[in-house]
């Protein structure tokens, strides 16, 4: 009975001991080195996407700069002195006196004024016209040296948006200010032609007029030396007693 008991006694330690060990070998950690390389492979490729599409965002954020450079508009504009510019030179050209830039004004003062003397007119008629003729010759080169005064006088403007347009032109940040800063500098060099079209058309419209007086001048002095020497009988000095 006693050895039933040790033997029973044994059996007990051995099954302990069994269950022991499979409790032990149940919580070892069993290492692949296949599975924990493609472990890293599968992250170090996660992180290379990751840092491609940081790398695409940073690109993407670069263009949209790149692009608001583009078309950011250029923070310097001449427009409105040259406008300015414009203006004053018009206004000039408006304020002709006289005779002005007017077809039909130019017309009746050539039926009139500058018409061919002619045996009808009366000696009164002849020196009203040549006194007229003498006064828009007059205000002619006098309107001309108004004109060429004030685009003289614009040259300093002009050199001034010169200088800013070139240096608003070299420091464009984008494509928009490069061509809005060309734009301006073609503007610049309009209203320049348009002075010199305003400075030629007042010297013209000068020359003009006192070409005009001339050839009126000799037609009237023909006319009136045909009346000086009569109808068909030529001048007969006579004598005058002018003192007692």
């Amino acid at each position: 009975m006693r050895r039933l008991h040790q033997v029973a006694a044994v059996g007990l330690i051995v099954l302990s001991s069994a269950q022991a060990l499979r409790s032990a070998s149940a919580q070892w950690i069993v290492f692949d080195p296949n599975n924990y390389a493609q472990n890293v492979l599968t992250a170090a490729r996660e992180l290379q996407q990751i840092n491609n599409q940081i790398t695409s965002l940073q690109n993407q954020a670069q263009m949209l700069i790149n692009q608001a450079k583009h078309l950011a508009s250029l923070p310097y504009s001449s427009l409105q002195q040259l406008e300015q510019s414009i203006q004053r030179t018009q206004q000039l050209l408006r304020a002709a006196q006289r005779i002005a830039y007017d077809v039909q004004q130019i017309d009746r003062a050539f039926s009139t004024t500058y018409a061919p003397a002619s045996a009808s007119m009366s000696d009164e008629v002849l020196v009203t016209n040549a006194q007229a003729r003498w006064q828009n010759a007059v205000a002619g080169l006098q309107d001309a040296m108004r004109v060429q005064a004030i685009v003289v006088g614009n040259l300093g403007s002009n050199r001034t948006q010169m200088s800013a347009l070139v240096t608003a032109s070299q420091g464009a940040t984008g494509a928009l200010q490069a061509s809005q800063a060309g734009n301006q500098l073609l503007a610049l060099q309009a209203q320049q032609l348009a002075d010199l079209t305003a400075t030629v058309a007042a010297q013209g419209r000068a020359q003009s007029l006192e070409s005009a007086q001339r050839a009126a001048a000799q037609d009237q002095g023909r006319e009136q030396l045909r009346r000086f020497l009569g109808q068909g009988q030529a001048y007969q000095p006579t004598s005058v007693q002018m003192f007692h």
